[in-house]
């Protein structure tokens, strides 16, 4: 299916967001949020639309969308730690915008804000100060291995941090799955019930039809029955009354 123009305007606006954001901007620079509103209310429009994408494309382009939003708000926070905290938990495109790139745009911004919000923190602990004195060569070498061991410690509490919300999701995807495979066996029971029940009424409701046919059938015998032997009793009684006389 052809993509729609509304389509094609907002991969060529998301390609430019994805351009702005590899860019080194201004901090007075508000293009970029500008655009990234924008592309909310086209995604907004897009998925309202009755020619709408597949649903892997919707997807992909809210990841995309949601990423550049998650960018920026990370780049307002004051420390780099922050910055660099909220960067680990942002989640890049995993599909190329358009043919022409080999690597999706949002993930090599990802790596880029990863390493310029390291070399934030490594700033940072180091304390350097622009026009202050420089180091001595042993104490840099030192202070430079002490700061490397504190960024190793920081990168591994940050990825098990994020192994432990990945354990939880899975944890919590099993027992979704498992409530739902419980909830199936469930329905498929009382689905079997129902189905049982009804065709215990219907036999209930034949057999009744049955016992009611029978039923009449023999109140009609009866009536038979008994209508022979008032006749019978009719006529004995009437060849009694004639006999009697002619004993006398």
């Amino acid at each position: 299916m052809a993509a729609s123009r509304l389509e094609l305007n907002l991969v060529r606006l998301l390609c430019r967001c994805e351009a702005m954001a590899a860019e080194k901007r201004d901090p007075d620079e508000w293009r970029l949020e500008k655009y990234v509103g924008a592309l909310e209310d086209m995604l907004q429009a897009l998925k309202a639309q009755a020619s709408k994408p597949a649903s892997e494309v919707i997807n992909e382009y809210s990841r995309k969308v949601d990423f550049l939003k998650g960018m920026l708000q990370a780049e307002k926070l004051t420390s780099a730690s922050e910055k660099a905290l909220a960067n680990q938990f942002l989640a890049p495109g995993r599909v190329p915008t358009t043919a022409k790139e080999r690597v999706p745009a949002t993930k090599t911004v990802h790596l880029q804000s990863r390493a310029r919000y390291t070399s934030e923190m490594r700033s940072e602990l180091l304390g350097t100060v622009s026009g202050a004195a420089g180091p001595r060569p042993g104490d840099e070498k030192q202070s430079a291995a002490e700061l490397d061991l504190v960024l190793q410690r920081h990168q591994n509490l940050q990825e098990k941090l994020a192994e432990e919300m990945l354990g939880l999701a899975r944890s919590l995807k099993t027992n979704t799955l498992a409530a739902q495979s419980v909830i199936k066996k469930d329905n498929q029971t009382l689905s079997h019930s129902l189905k049982m029940a009804d065709q215990n009424l219907e036999k209930l409701k034949t057999e009744s039809e049955r016992l009611e046919q029978h039923a009449q059938k023999s109140v009609n015998w009866l009536l038979w029955a008994m209508l022979i032997v008032v006749c019978f009793i009719f006529i004995s009684m009437i060849l009694f009354i004639r006999i009697m006389p002619k004993l006398k």
